[in-house]
């Protein structure tokens, strides 16, 4: 991988990863763009480097909300009994997702890792967010409102985003909004979801990487696509995410959802129109 590829590809992830866009989605159609993974090794390498790379995105939010991170760390020791409840909704929400995804893993890589699932799921999403968006009763509820049963809620709608193209944030924000939740109350739970549930996703796709490539005697993917490249992917996506963070919060606040899910469906009509006139070629 080029080192400007992986520049693009940093600020797709860090630019999508929290708004209700998707950010796989967006990955996917970027590297088809691009050309890459066109052959099984590099195919291998980038899909797990789409899931690496959205490291970039939860050290943004650690930097963002590190009081909130401290309060759930000193919650886990016993020292603030408001991060411990939120560190328990949060593993509560964590929780479908994480037993979901193991169990349909390779299903979903196989079978949804592609250019038609992903505008299928798109525009599948804008149509839901412009629907949340026109019926939805205004809220007022905070993050520290909310029950165990509110974030158990909030993490099985987050299962549907194990579909390529549908959005973890979408989801967990529309969830948040359909219980009462303000925008931003809703976006904040969101971004501090993210923490675990792309750390694990994280952390699995690499280990699995790393044991897959030391077992068959393959590249891995820091040696198929280069360890500069990674990590350059990795620092532009943490830097491009913190900046989509403190703009979304602002957006939701004045526009709500609808916009995005307008984007979604004129994405996927413009992709289409360039696609079947042969102006743009998307890899399989």
């Amino acid at each position: 991988m080029e080192w400007w590829q992986a520049i693009v590809l940093g600020l797709v992830e860090g630019i999508t990863e929290y708004l209700p866009v998707s950010s796989t989605g967006h990955l996917i159609l970027a590297s088809s763009l691009l050309g890459l993974g066109r052959d099984e090794a590099s195919k291998s390498a980038l899909d797990a480097f789409e899931v690496v790379v959205q490291g970039g995105a939860i050290l943004a939010v650690l930097g963002l909300y590190a009081p909130r991170v401290r309060s759930l760390l000193l919650g886990l020791v016993g020292r603030d009994p408001t991060g411990l409840k939120l560190a328990g909704n949060l593993f509560l929400a964590f929780l479908p997702a994480a037993v979901l995804g193991l169990a349909v893993h390779e299903t979903v890589k196989t079978h949804l890792f592609n250019p038609p699932a992903v505008f299928t799921a798109l525009f599948a999403g804008g149509v839901w967010m412009i629907w949340l968006d026109r019926y939805r009763r205004q809220g007022g509820r905070s993050v520290n409102d909310l029950s165990p049963r509110d974030a158990l809620w909030i993490g099985l709608l987050q299962c549907a985003s194990l579909w390529p193209g549908t959005s973890r944030s979408m989801m967990t924000i529309s969830a948040g909004l359909l219980i009462g939740m303000r925008a931003t109350e809703a976006a904040e739970f969101s971004f501090l979801l993210g923490l675990p549930t792309l750390g694990a996703a994280c952390l699995y796709e690499l280990a699995k990487n790393l044991h897959e490539a030391s077992k068959h005697g393959t590249p891995n993917l820091f040696q198929e696509l280069g360890v500069a490249a990674c990590i350059l992917g990795v620092v532009v996506a943490t830097f491009s995410a913190a900046i989509a963070v403190r703009w979304l919060v602002s957006f939701l606040n004045r526009h709500g959802l609808a916009p995005f899910g307008w984007y979604r469906i004129a994405l996927c009509i413009v992709m289409g129109a360039l696609i079947w006139m042969g102006w743009v070629q998307i890899v399989a």
